[in-house]
């Protein structure tokens, strides 16, 4: 470890921490020490970075942390974060161009602010515009699919390629990028020309709907399962009587089932024991295996 540390140094630009706690990047605020935190401050530092580890040491790529859940043991081996160091955002005609580690939010509010429609579903989304692809992200009836156009991608020999939209392969919470271990580097999204004051009328409407019906006043890593073929997770675990249920300082929300919150300084043990009732109560009470939506880190679900 010593060795790579040092190369690292000496190659990457950016940040690089030995012994890192990981519940600092994270929005659920839990998690252990990962041996190294990497955020490296370009694309040739990213490059370097893959050189160096890549084969040595197991490591795992973060985006803003909104949908992780990391072990209270922590991570043996690199966390690489993409973040806002590989921002920065501009549009010509109807698209915009944009690197990873820019917030989708912020991505929302600046099509708004320059007329142009179609991500208003995006705008209470607290992700980077990296994983948001990565996941074909989504809320109130949109997704990510519904406005890329394009995205350059790093592979983890550090070759980089342009993927148009089809070519990306899209699926609920899915794509080519967690399918074939890909890094989102910069995306082009393509919106539609409208008018401004309908666009912030229908963001503010969301905004209200999200404050009124979530949790976000509490850490969570966003809705817990997947949406199943049959139904809503949300109404599963609510109509199983689940609701308000706790496990230590970790709650399944009585503001939004489809939430598991960090009530009371919850351990990543408390997440997993609640996900392991609800998995299994659904089950029982209706046939229905739901998956996990947030993405575990150093347990098994």
């Amino acid at each position: 470890m010593k060795q790579i540390l040092n190369q690292l140094r000496e190659k990457v630009k950016g940040v690089i921490i030995k012994d890192f706690k990981i519940k600092d990047q994270t929005y659920f605020k839990i998690g252990g020490s990962v041996d190294l935190f990497i955020e490296p401050a370009d694309e040739e530092s990213l490059r370097n970075t893959l050189e160096i580890i890549n084969g040595n040491i197991p490591f795992y790529i973060i985006g803003n942390g909104t949908n992780l859940l990391f072990s209270d043991q922590g991570y043996r081996g690199a966390v690489i974060k993409i973040g806002n160091k590989f921002n920065g955002i501009r549009f010509e005609d109807n698209v915009i161009k944009l690197g990873a580690g820019t917030l989708l939010s912020r991505t929302a509010r600046f099509a708004a602010d320059n007329s142009l429609k179609g991500m208003e579903f995006a705008s209470g989304i607290p992700g980077y515009v990296g994983g948001a692809i990565a996941m074909n992200a989504g809320a109130y009836g949109g997704e990510m699919i519904d406005i890329v156009k394009n995205v350059k991608c790093m592979d983890y020999d550090g070759n980089v390629y342009w993927f148009n939209n089809k070519e990306m392969n899209f699926s609920y919470r899915n794509s080519r990028v967690f399918r074939e271990k890909l890094i989102v580097l910069e995306a082009e999204l393509e919106l539609e020309t409208g008018d401004r004051e309908e666009i912030n009328t229908r963001i503010n409407d969301l905004t209200e709907k999200r404050l009124a019906k979530q949790p976000i006043e509490k850490p969570s890593a966003g809705s817990t399962f997947k949406r199943p073929t049959d139904g809503y997770a949300a109404k599963l675990i609510q109509d199983a009587g689940l609701k308000g249920m706790r496990h230590r300082g970790a709650m399944i929300s009585d503001k939004h089932c489809g939430f598991i919150v960090n009530d009371n300084n919850a351990k990543s043990s408390d997440v997993l024991s609640l996900m392991r009732v609800v998995r299994e109560t659904v089950f029982n009470r209706f046939g229905i295996m739901l998956e996990p939506e947030v993405r575990i880190i150093g347990e098994e679900f």
